[in-house]
């Protein structure tokens, strides 16, 4: 088994290390985030590390790495406070992971992609067509991570589209039939089965232990 230690890790060469530790934390949610600058120009990207952080109000959270270049994301939520996030799925993989490249702000990547714009009740952000899962975000905040320059920006769920397949009379959305992508590392994309289902868990009932 391999072994790595801290002094280890730091004497790695560079792109070792952003693979070991970008995969050793298990598999990650595959989301492209739609954007709009003040200038009309849509944008959509590629992001693994969307989060939740509660259900009523529906908040999400995601990293950005550091502002020391440009990120057209950011910028746009922070001018426009719209975004999108769209679930990647099975069918638009390549498409998805290709818009990691860094694009000048003026072109949009869904004209260098197959990937297409889809409007909903006047939001002005753009979805991703044919995404099984599509909400509609609201900036709510932002922290700054000191230990590496990053940024969680958080987000309100305004508006949220599944299709009825999909549903569950829970509530639960089963991601499965949707054929949902998920992320290992930075570039191995995943379509994982739903195995089980388990109940809500209580604790056992424990016998006391007696003197004999």
């Amino acid at each position: 088994m391999a072994q790595f230690t801290l002094d280890d890790i730091k004497k790695m060469h560079h792109l070792y290390r952003i693979n070991l530790i970008n995969s050793c934390s298990g598999y990650k949610s595959a989301n492209l985030i739609g954007t709009k600058d003040e200038a009309g120009v849509s944008n959509v990207a590629v992001f693994s590390s969307v989060t939740h952080l509660g259900s009523n109000p529906g908040l999400l959270g995601f990293f950005l790495r550091p502002t020391t270049v440009i990120r057209n994301t950011y910028d746009n939520i922070k001018k426009t406070g719209k975004y999108t996030l769209n679930h990647i799925h099975q069918d638009i993989l390549e498409d998805a992971h290709h818009t990691s490249a860094k694009y000048d702000p003026s072109i949009s990547e869904f004209d260098v992609t197959q990937l297409e714009e889809e409007y909903k009740d006047g939001f002005v952000a753009p979805f991703v067509k044919g995404c099984p899962i599509q909400m509609a975000m609201e900036y709510v905040e932002e922290y700054p991570i000191k230990a590496n320059n990053t940024i969680l920006l958080i987000g309100r769920i305004t508006n949220l589209y599944v299709p009825d397949e999909l549903l569950e009379k829970d509530g639960f959305i089963n991601l499965s039939k949707g054929k949902v992508a998920t992320i290992n590392g930075l570039d191995g994309y995943a379509v994982p089965e739903l195995k089980i289902r388990l109940e809500y868990q209580r604790p056992k009932a424990i016998a006391e232990k007696t003197d004999d």
